[in-house]
């Protein structure tokens, strides 16, 4: 009797707990957001329906609410819950200039099992303190020591790519791919793993798994609690298996490989006063690094190289596709390319070994990058959580509150790119002088821009000089039509087809 008395006030507790909240959140849109519309919600899902699709579709719904709403629309995700979308420079100029609102949006929890603590991921004192210790593995004269290493693995990729000369339609996407992989792992980590000779790699797989499944997670009306209950939870876990046994073993060759230099007591693979070291130097940085005199503990270590793994080699290798798939579907461009290559290697031009002066003076590539990266940006958004409430434009926006700035939205505005569908590279040669700083975003801006961003440059000028030094690209045979999807990352669903024909 007493456990039947318990159960119901317990039932009827709760029951009064979840009506306070209903009501708290109903007296909470009386004051906020009363001038921000969008798609009208349907009871208790939101208006997550609309991205039960998946990935293809979530493009083109945010273009879609932003067309018919405005450039800042409020979207339902839950019975009570939800979240801002916005292309309003003003409002993504507020947000990314800001140093108070820099906390990312309780969607990036959802990376926590994968990232952890990682600079993506982490706040306040233990980002600021992170941040400044990596800060100078991105020093340019230690990114020269990775040129090399973007030559090497560079060749490795022509080799793969000559095997496809002369079919109609090859995908580009997997290659380069297993490139960034094998970059990413010997300059940042010290660790050869061939993938592109392997082909098949269960940490690639993996991490696409795990960039659906945060995406996806972004665009549900289940609630946390629910999440171990759904199938993604499962293969989450399959995934992540992969990706820190992965990483485990990188982290692990790398300590074995510092323990044996330091009984060898070799002074002279030290280099100078600058810390630099011969390649390595992103996890060399982090073993010696001190934190409050302490070292990063290994969970420290994983999330790093987690996060560094992430955002160094798929961001990467989404770059680089859709760049070699817009100069073979815009000859005039690769025609620009191509002399500009003739006139840094002369007729050295296949053989050709890039140096770090060389690459920077790639100016029209430079261009075409930019270009590919305001039309297709490999983040197509990303999010921030408000500090406290803010008013903006006659709307009060709770504290607390996610806003997703849509760059891929933004960034193909006419208000601010003249006829965004045309791939116009020359458009970037005055960008040094406009007045919208915050209208092209592609490595984020502010505090928490991409520390990697340079990196990430040299890579994509030295890839792409590479193959098109090598190749002539051209479109494939019939026509390929990319099917976007965002996955965390940008991407094509059906890959990114082109015909490859060998540049005499």
């Amino acid at each position: 009797m007493l456990t039947i008395t318990a159960c119901i006030i317990s039932a009827f507790v709760l029951l009064l707990a979840v009506l306070h909240l209903i009501m708290h959140r109903i007296k909470d849109t009386t004051k906020y957001l009363t001038n921000i519309s969008g798609p009208k919600p349907i009871f208790p899902f939101g208006n997550m329906l609309d991205f039960v699709k998946g990935s293809t579709v979530f493009l083109d719904n945010l273009n879609s609410y932003l067309k018919t709403y405005g450039d800042t629309v409020i979207l339902h995700n839950g019975s009570f819950s939800w979240i801002i979308v916005t292309v309003d420079y003003e409002f993504c100029e507020l947000l990314l200039s800001s140093n108070t609102h820099i906390e990312k949006a309780n969607q990036y929890t959802f990376f926590d099992g994968w990232l952890g603590q990682g600079l993506l991921t982490s706040t306040g004192p233990k980002w600021r303190s992170h941040r400044k210790v990596i800060t100078p593995s991105f020093h340019f004269s230690i990114l020269q020591e990775f040129i090399s290493v973007f030559n090497s693995v560079g060749n490795n990729l022509v080799t793969k790519l000559k095997n496809e000369v002369g079919k109609n339609s090859v995908d580009i996407s997997p290659l380069v791919s297993l490139y960034a992989l094998d970059v990413i792992c010997e300059a940042a980590m010290g660790v050869k793993i061939n993938a592109l000779d392997q082909k098949n790699s269960d940490y690639i797989a993996s991490i696409k798994e795990m960039c659906r499944i945060v995406v996806e997670r972004s665009f549900s009306f289940f609630n946390p609690f629910v999440y171990p209950l759904t199938p993604n939870y499962f293969k989450e876990r399959k995934a992540l298996k992969v990706i820190h046994k992965h990483v485990d073993g990188v982290i692990s060759q790398r300590i074995a490989d510092q323990e044996k230099r330091e009984n060898e007591k070799n002074a002279k693979d030290q280099s100078d006063d600058l810390g630099i070291k011969k390649r390595l130097a992103f996890l060399d940085l982090l073993l010696e690094a001190r934190i409050d005199g302490k070292p990063l503990t290994r969970t420290d270590l994983r999330d790093e190289v987690n996060t560094f793994m992430f955002e160094g080699h798929d961001t990467t290798a989404s770059a680089i596709t859709f760049c070699l798939f817009m100069l073979a579907t815009n000859p005039d461009a690769q025609q620009k390319v191509i002399e500009e290559q003739v006139e840094i290697f002369g007729s050295d031009l296949k053989s050709a070994t890039p140096t770090y002066k060389q690459l920077n003076a790639m100016k029209y590539l430079d261009l075409v990058i930019k270009e590919t990266l305001r039309i297709y940006p490999s983040v197509p958004f990303f999010a921030r959580s408000l500090a406290h409430d803010l008013e903006f434009k006659g709307s009060l926006y709770p504290k607390g509150i996610s806003v997703v700035i849509f760059l891929y939205g933004f960034q193909q505005n006419p208000k601010y790119f003249p006829e965004p569908d045309k791939f116009i590279p020359e458009r970037f040669e005055l960008a040094n002088n406009t007045k919208l700083p915050y209208s092209y975003t592609p490595f984020s801006a502010g505090s928490r821009n991409c520390i990697g961003q340079k990196f990430a440059m040299l890579e994509m000028l030295s890839a792409v000089s590479k193959v098109v030094r090598n190749f002539e690209l051209l479109p494939a045979k019939p026509h390929h039509k990319l099917q976007l999807a965002s996955e965390t990352i940008l991407i094509s669903k059906n890959g990114a087809r082109i015909f490859i024909r060998d540049r005499t």
